[in-house]
């Protein structure tokens, strides 16, 4: 039998252990009930990134933003459609740079949309600018 996959819920940020060979797209939060995946990116905070960084065993898909990013604007609809068709094998988060500094700072986003893909921890790749769908896709894709 393979390891169980650990998820943390975008509701209360609770880890959760789901079999490895069940499917994902149906699990609901062992502490909530939630849904663990709904096909829409988590906005998060510093203190809920680290937790979703540290406990999910699926790759994360970061859109560093900011409100009054045109570029970033237009690419929302984007990561948004992204999110309905990567999870539940890839979660996809938002962080907004202007609320959260420090995370902009600890990924060195010099540059704003950056999109960073992020697996146990680390980053494994980065793309900076806006992108549409199929762009997003293979990147994710080339990366993976």
């Amino acid at each position: 039998m393979a390891n169980p996959v650990h998820i943390v819920c975008p509701h209360c940020h609770s880890i959760n252990r789901l079999p490895a060979d069940k499917p994902h797209e149906r699990a609901k939060c062992g502490s909530c009930q939630h849904k663990l995946f709904d096909g829409h990116p988590i906005n998060l905070g510093a203190e809920h990134f680290q937790r979703h960084l540290q406990h999910n065993d699926i790759p994360l898909l970061v859109d560093f933003w900011a409100p009054w990013c045109g570029p970033c604007r237009m690419m929302a609809p984007v990561f948004e459609q992204a999110a309905a068709q990567l999870e539940p094998s890839i979660r996809l988060l938002k962080v907004n740079t202007e609320e959260q500094t420090p995370l902009a700072q600890q990924f060195s986003i010099r540059s704003i949309p950056t999109l960073a893909l992020l697996r146990h921890g680390r980053e494994i790749a980065r793309q900076a600018g806006a992108t549409d769908l199929s762009g997003l896709l293979r990147f994710v894709q080339q990366h993976r």
